[in-house]
């Protein structure tokens, strides 16, 4: 599987048309066929600033992925309402994409 996260700052005055672009992205990507998920989170302590993760499949679905209309005009996008280049951690990894987490047993 691929697990890709990535980190932007987004430029306060472009936060509005961030929102909208990422929120489309999301739908557009999660409906792909090798994607596993796609999530973004807003930094508690910076509303400018942006966690996406992504796990696809297997390397063809991330390089399928890439490969989009939807991730070619995003990658454009993103350029005018970041603040600066965005950091990315990318990890190709063997097994599953979930499992259960040993740790931590709901009670009742």
């Amino acid at each position: 599987m691929i697990l890709i996260v990535l980190k932007a700052r987004i430029r306060p005055e472009k936060r509005t048309e961030w929102l909208a672009g990422i929120e489309r992205y999301t739908r557009q990507v999660r409906d792909e066929p090798g994607n596993i998920s796609f999530d973004y989170y807003q930094n508690a302590g910076d509303e400018n600033e942006f966690v996406l993760v992504e796990v696809f499949a297997d390397s063809a679905a991330g390089d399928a992925h890439v490969a989009t209309q939807h991730a070619q005009d995003f990658f454009p996008f993103m350029a005018t309402v970041v603040a600066e280049k965005p950091r990315i951690n990318y990890q190709n990894l063997d097994g599953d994409a979930w499992s259960e987490m040993a740790e931590v047993t709901p009670v009742d």
